[in-house]
């Protein structure tokens, strides 16, 4: 990647050459400037302590650690022209497709967040369609639905290319008026001068040969009860707890897996790595160690009597729990190549 700094109106501009090719502008705005205290329920927010000590975590090897914005700011993507704020992400919105691990309805467990290490892989999608490997954080039920989501998602709509990004989105009301993708709309606070949401990855995995992971964990801090987002060893930001009715009571269901979006022609877009789930990590997309934050804040694994797999069409998608061992924990793999698929 490559770096460039720029004074541009009271803001620096980080311009990222990407893997793909393609360059990303990210502006560096000063810390409280930042879209989410647009919010007005954020007008008064403040950064709680708990949150203080992020800039002194270990940096990811995932991502070049020379490329940082000043002290003072952080990093928003800049969208590019035709990029979209929408949204359907549920399973009630025809062209969607879902394989994934994830709790029962009939579960009364509560969380306090979730944990995994998730494959990353390149897609080429067309422009209405997407992509997306994440994980699922949510309660409430229809208009009330609170959700946090982040993971990776190739979504040419939205970033006006086919390039693996990190990506994250909340909704405080079902998808109804609040929420958006990233930082496009005020709510998520950036923590880190590390340009991360909307970034490329810097790697993916090559199928038979390399495993390319990274590892995610949203969580509810226990102080402020606000909804932290960890990147690998950093704390890179946080849902404030204002953004959400439902949530702050703490997570009823939790979903991991994959999610696509298919075009007007029928098509739905690969899952994954484009391939059926096998055994064999290296030739599949999956997820490892993959752990809830339970009611008393502790990392641990989900009761396996509590988790169901769910693909809505195996014609096209499917999903296979691979167990518990001491080198992976608990994993599963998922995925598929789309196509005409029924409903």
């Amino acid at each position: 990647m490559a770096l460039h700094l720029a004074l541009c109106l009271c803001v620096y501009l980080l311009s990222i050459l990407g893997a793909e090719g393609s360059i990303d502008d990210f502006d560096c705005v000063e810390i409280y400037k930042q879209p989410a205290f647009q919010h007005p329920l954020l007008k008064n927010h403040k950064i709680p302590e708990t949150f203080s000590s992020y800039e002194d975590l270990e940096r990811s090897d995932n991502y070049e650690k020379k490329d940082q914005c000043p002290k003072g700011t952080v990093p928003i993507l800049r969208q590019r022209n035709g990029s979209e704020s929408f949204h359907l992400n549920t399973p009630e919105h025809l062209g969607q497709h879902f394989a994934t691990i994830q709790t029962s309805i009939l579960d009364e467990s509560i969380y306090r967040g979730a944990e995994a290490e998730i494959s990353v892989h390149s897609l080429n999608l067309q422009v209405n369609q997407y992509s997306k490997s994440q994980i699922w954080l949510e309660n409430g039920y229809s208009g009330q639905l609170n959700s946090i989501q982040a993971g990776w998602a190739v979504h040419p709509r939205l970033y006006g290319d086919s390039a693996t990004r990190f990506t994250i989105y909340w909704t405080g009301d079902g998808y109804g008026k609040t929420g958006c993708y990233n930082t496009q709309c005020p709510g998520f606070v950036v923590l880190s001068r590390n340009h991360r949401i909307g970034n490329q990855f810097s790697g993916s995995s090559v199928y038979g040969k390399t495993s390319f992971y990274f590892t995610l964990q949203i969580f509810q801090d226990r102080s402020s009860g606000n909804w932290g987002l960890k990147l690998d060893n950093e704390v890179i930001g946080y849902w404030p707890k204002e953004l959400f009715k439902e949530l702050n009571k703490g997570v009823s269901f939790v979903r991991y897996g994959g999610n696509t979006f298919m075009s007007t022609d029928e098509i739905s877009p690969p899952m994954g790595n484009g391939d059926f789930p096998v055994a064999d990590v290296l030739k599949t997309a999956n997820f490892k160690n993959v752990l809830v934050i339970d009611s008393n804040y502790k990392r641990v694994y989900a009761e396996e009597k509590n988790l169901r797999q769910y693909a809505d069409t195996y014609e096209c998608f499917r999903v296979r729990y691979l167990g518990i061992s001491r080198s992976s924990g608990m994993s599963f793999a998922f995925g598929g190549p789309g196509g005409r698929c029924s409903y």
